[in-house]
């Protein structure tokens, strides 16, 4: 039997952008899924978007807490035994499961599965780089058990939480492999949540000095974390 995935998005005042991503989701050539849509305390139209959408989709509300903890919302609501990430302004590829499913339902001892990014500009005649690799939960799909067995997102963190948690993952000895696939379009446009933001304002060093910490903590140095593992024969 296919695993369920459990797709969480997290939303603030997304209503703009929130219908796009979710047909993203339900454009996938993969049926077996749940899209959690948890609103982080939205003032806009919001909530209206995500009630008129597919019977797929359930919908969460919750006062504002930061996007670590909407996430945490939809991982605990979640039903699947493959948890996805879609950020209410970002987009799928159509084969974006295709591509990943199956190094996880092949590969058991496969926790992490991450692609490519390509960035998309919503508006403007700026010309959007070349796919890259970065650690970003969009373009990952996770077991779940990772999260029951390392933990949830520092709720604590309203940004670079997910930097925090891929450390953790590392840290923790989860099998992360990666494929030269896209398996996220990153949108850019005026109202990106981390837009014009410098490093420091962002946690990037914060969540890097936590995991320093932790391995000197746990071991008397800061011992090098295992590199991720490159897939063989992407599509």
């Amino acid at each position: 039997m296919e695993p369920l995935v459990s797709v969480v998005i997290p939303v603030f005042n997304g209503e703009r952008f929130l219908g796009e991503a979710v047909e993203s989701v339900l454009a996938q050539q993969y049926s077996h899924l749940e899209i959690i849509v948890v609103d982080d305390g939205s003032t806009d139209g919001t909530a209206s978007v995500a009630r008129s959408l597919s019977e797929t989709v359930r919908y969460f509300y919750q006062t504002n807490q930061g996007p670590a903890a909407a996430r945490n919302r939809g991982i605990e609501q979640a039903q699947g035994s493959l948890i996805a990430f879609a950020d209410a302004d970002d987009l799928w590829p159509v084969d974006k499961l295709a591509l990943q499913l199956p190094y996880l339902i092949k590969t058991p001892a496969i926790d992490i599965v991450l692609g490519r990014i390509q960035q998309v500009m919503v508006s403007g005649s700026t010309q959007a780089p070349e796919p890259a690799f970065s650690v970003n939960l969009g373009s990952a799909v996770i077991r779940k058990s990772v999260f029951e067995r390392l933990g949830l997102f520092d709720e604590t963190m309203r940004y670079s939480e997910d930097v925090d948690w891929f450390m953790r993952a590392r840290e923790g000895g989860a099998t992360i492999v990666t494929t030269d696939a896209v398996t996220l379009f990153y949108r850019q446009h005026e109202e990106n949540m981390t837009r014009g933001k410098s490093a420091a304002e962002l946690n990037v060093l914060k969540a890097l000095k936590k995991s320093l910490d932790r391995r000197r903590e746990q071991t008397g140095s800061a011992a090098a974390l295992p590199s991720f593992r490159s897939t063989v024969n992407d599509q």
